[in-house]
């Protein structure tokens, strides 16, 4: 196998729950190869550098295998080598934003249905 679209390879690799996720990660800028943004089609091969921002992290990986195959995560985990910059930054960002959780205060009691209500108005959810 010589090349595979980035969203399979995503997919794969388990950055992402599903292929759909991953096109659509690509399609909204999420995904960078050598610095470029790219589109879902585009073809990966082992040794480029990659950029991929999810929900809970950033990182900064490099492929050293290639697969379309979804497998268990230990073997995911093998698709790519993560470089020390990404790990460092990726470990600062999770620390931040743990130490940002400390100084949101907890309410004190659970929300009564009233507050519920309120809540849910406030969110646009009902």
């Amino acid at each position: 196998m010589d090349g595979l679209r980035i969203d399979k390879w995503l997919w794969a690799a388990r950055f992402y729950k599903t292929r759909a996720l991953a096109a659509r990660a690509c399609d909204l800028g999420r995904v960078e190869v050598r610095g470029q943004l790219t589109k879902p089609a585009r073809e990966i091969r082992i040794g480029d550098l990659l950029k991929v921002r999810t929900d809970s992290a950033e990182f900064e990986v490099e492929v050293v295998e290639l697969s379309e195959v979804r497998g268990p995560a230990p073997v995911a985990q093998k698709l790519y080598r993560e470089t020390e910059t990404g790990r460092e930054l990726r470990l600062k960002l999770a620390e931040e934003r743990k130490a940002a959780g400390a100084y949101v205060p907890s309410p004190e009691t659970r929300p009564s249905k009233r507050d519920r209500r309120k809540l849910h108005q406030l969110r646009g959810l009902r």
